[in-house]
């Protein structure tokens, strides 16, 4: 009886372990409280986008093009870090002639890519007011938009 016992703890501690493994490393992992993180100095929420500046942004998709290509916001530009530099030439005009608040998105809430396109395009170019939609592609499609 014992070593029944002993083997269920076992099994337990390791599906214990591979749920909290999964959900730390899963992109698209759930929060684990309904309370929502606040925003960064950087971020903006879907919401604030609606209200603030009634949607009139200059959208930039920060995914991959296969993603990209399977929906996006319309009138969206695509640039990724994977070929960051060859599609930022093609933007160059939209990009410095803008002036709409720029929102980067890319998948879901932990994903990064949107953050570090902000980096480069920042590095890069002489532009303000560009922020990254806390939620991404996401919390734009949840929005009904």
């Amino acid at each position: 009886m014992l070593t029944v016992i002993r083997q269920a703890l076992i099994l337990l501690l390791l599906a214990v372990a591979a749920a909290w493994g999964t959900h730390a490393w899963h992109p698209r992992a759930p929060a684990l409280y309904l309370v929502q993180e606040p925003l960064r100095d950087d971020e903006v929420s879907m919401q604030a986008v609606q209200e603030r500046w009634k949607g009139d942004v200059l959208w930039i998709d920060a995914r991959i093009q296969e993603q990209f290509e399977a929906g996006h916001v319309p009138g969206a530009l695509l640039l990724n870090e994977q070929k960051f530099d060859e599609q930022l030439f093609g933007h160059l005009d939209t990009l410095q002639s803008n002036t709409k608040p720029v929102i980067i998105y890319c998948s879901a809430a932990k994903c990064e890519a949107s953050r570090h396109v902000l980096e480069r395009l920042k590095q890069t170019l002489p532009v303000e007011n560009v922020f990254v939609l806390k939620g991404g592609w996401q919390a734009w499609k949840a929005a009904g938009q």
